[in-house]
């Protein structure tokens, strides 16, 4: 069901104040609150809700928080958490009185993503660049050259522990006529065969050699340290 707007009553409660009254209203966020068309957001996202069900969470609430979780480098869950602590925050999402528990799970900004898709968030970045020039903050020369970040873009790049690399390393070498790497035992050279100069030829221990009948036994050498 689509979200309820919320009016602002005109009485106040006798034993809370509103948040208006006691925040700095040169605070930047409490200045872009009252500069931003937040009935803009309620007229695009508005035809996305059913007209049945539960109300759904205040399109200021969840576009605020989107806001805020960008501008200060929050994850869904802190940004959430933090809201709690900090009016400001509170006052830019919409609330007149500061609160005290969650408005809001984590889980909801996740399926709020999903409901507006990337036309609903590309009309967040219009809204945005709007309110700056409407505040004279944004001029045409600052539209000139636009810095992207591409940290964060997916680039087709394979690491060796990937494990998607194993059956294309067994098409690549049964192509080239090799056969997968197997471990070879060493070849003792035949009789009479030289062997090549840097691989010295194996012999039995003396322990394990068979001493002919009525052959001396050799004379057993002194190991390292004994004299």
């Amino acid at each position: 069901m689509k979200p309820k707007i919320p009016e602002k009553r005109d009485q106040g409660e006798l034993f809370r104040s509103r948040l208006e009254q006691i925040l700095n209203r040169k605070h930047p966020l409490f200045i872009l609150a009252n500069q931003i068309l937040w009935s803009v957001f309620d007229q695009k996202f508005g035809p996305l809700y059913s007209e049945k069900g539960r109300p759904g969470k205040s399109t200021r609430l969840m576009v605020g928080l989107h806001y805020l979780k960008h501008a200060f480098n929050e994850s869904d869950e802190t940004v959430v958490a933090r809201l709690l602590e900090n009016p400001y925050w509170q006052y830019f999402c919409g609330f007149e009185y500061f609160i005290h528990r969650l408005p809001v799970d984590p889980s909801s900004l996740t399926r709020w993503r999903h409901r507006i898709g990337p036309e609903g968030l590309e009309q967040r970045l219009r809204e945005t660049l709007e309110t700056a020039k409407r505040g004279e903050k944004l001029t045409e020369r600052h539209m000139e050259r636009v810095n992207v970040d591409t940290t964060v873009q997916e680039k087709a790049i394979a690491y060796p522990t990937d494990a998607a690399l194993v059956p294309q390393s067994a098409g690549i070498t049964g192509q080239s006529g090799q056969g997968a790497r197997h471990s070879v035992a060493p070849e003792l050279p035949s009789a009479g065969q030289k062997s090549p100069d840097h691989v010295r030829p194996l012999r039995p221990c003396p322990a394990n050699e068979t001493i002919p009948s009525g052959a001396e036994k050799p004379e057993k050498l002194p190991g390292p340290g004994l004299s």
